[in-house]
């Protein structure tokens, strides 16, 4: 994709973003789930449903709290820095004046998501009177970015943070919309997930052509750079460790016997999926890849090989 050929969708962020068309979301006072059981497996482990099923509820409210401190980082601190960069003109990578407009209205979006989650967090709080347990002070991105980036030469730093912030928004819009789906929590929480995929969607689009646009760019040997350091990049994004350590401290606050918290911390260990083909969010990467148009390229489906059916 040349940037010439770029168009914005500044009529559509106009019409279209929740910013501009959403009212607040109320936290509803029912019997519905604050979170999918699907997405926090702890609640649904033998020895969970076998010795402190009354605590659900609890697990669930913290794993939502946990959600939505990643949702606040993964908003603020990864997609706002390159967005910002980007917008301002102090990327290394330049892009003509249209995608710099758009990529300050994914700044104004992701903020806005940032403070509506705070929202969410305040209204629960003050509904349930549970507080939160201690939350991490980083996401996978944190860690990932930082890894891949440092393999790059200079002149491909903010090619490599490009590519890497285009993945993550990428898989993130496949995970939100399956949450929005799930008919067993609160509709103001459905509401919310489907508030934030309406913008999503029209973040992967902006950041993959963001990446074609470079890519179309992007001499052999660079591609050639940049397609070795992808696969270190999926294992750090992949690993399960900071989840891991969050379900562990979780664990430690329920009101349960020493043996039942060994139990579940060894169930719990046993729930990380393998980083290879088979991982759930492999699929939405691959997808990025496609439509970007990075895995045109030789170099990339040979790195990627592990990854692709």
């Amino acid at each position: 994709m040349n940037a010439a050929d770029y168009q914005s969708f500044a009529d559509a962020w106009e019409s279209r973003a929740t910013i501009r068309t959403r009212p607040r979301r109320v936290l509803e006072n029912d019997d519905k789930l604050i979170y999918p059981l699907s997405r926090q497996p702890l609640v649904l482990s033998e020895t969970f449903l076998r010795e402190c099923p009354e605590q659900r509820d609890f697990a669930l409210v913290q794993t939502l709290y946990k959600f939505i401190n990643d949702v606040v980082i993964f908003e603020t601190e990864i997609v706002d820095k390159t967005a910002r960069s980007i917008a301002k003109n102090r990327f290394a990578v330049t892009f003509p004046f249209a995608c710099r407009y758009d990529a300050m209205t994914v700044v104004v979006d992701e903020d806005y998501h940032a403070l509506v989650a705070m929202d969410f967090m305040q209204q629960t709080v003050a509904m349930t009177g549970i507080t939160p347990i201690e939350l991490p002070d980083e996401i996978e991105l944190s860690r990932a970015i930082p890894a891949a980036v440092a393999l790059a030469p200079e002149h491909l730093r903010s090619a490599v943070e490009l590519i890497c912030v285009a993945i993550a928004e990428n898989t993130v819009t496949g995970d939100v919309a399956a949450f929005a789906k799930d008919d067993t929590v609160k509709q103001s929480i459905k509401g919310l997930m489907a508030d934030h995929l309406l913008d999503e969607g029209r973040h992967s689009g902006f950041w993959s052509r963001m990446v074609r646009i470079y890519w179309h760019t992007a001499s052999e040997d660079d591609r050639y750079r940049i397609a070795q350091i992808l696969p270190v990049f999926i294992a750090h994004y992949l690993t399960n460790d900071i989840q891991k350590s969050f379900d562990f401290r979780l664990i430690d606050s329920l009101q349960i016997s020493d043996a039942a918290r060994r139990a579940l911390k060894s169930e719990v260990s046993g729930l990380a999926f393998p980083i290879n083909r088979h991982h759930p969010l492999v699929a939405n990467i691959v997808r990025f890849f496609r439509s970007s148009s990075l895995l045109d390229s030789p170099c990339v489906q040979d790195a990627l090989s592990d990854y692709l059916v």
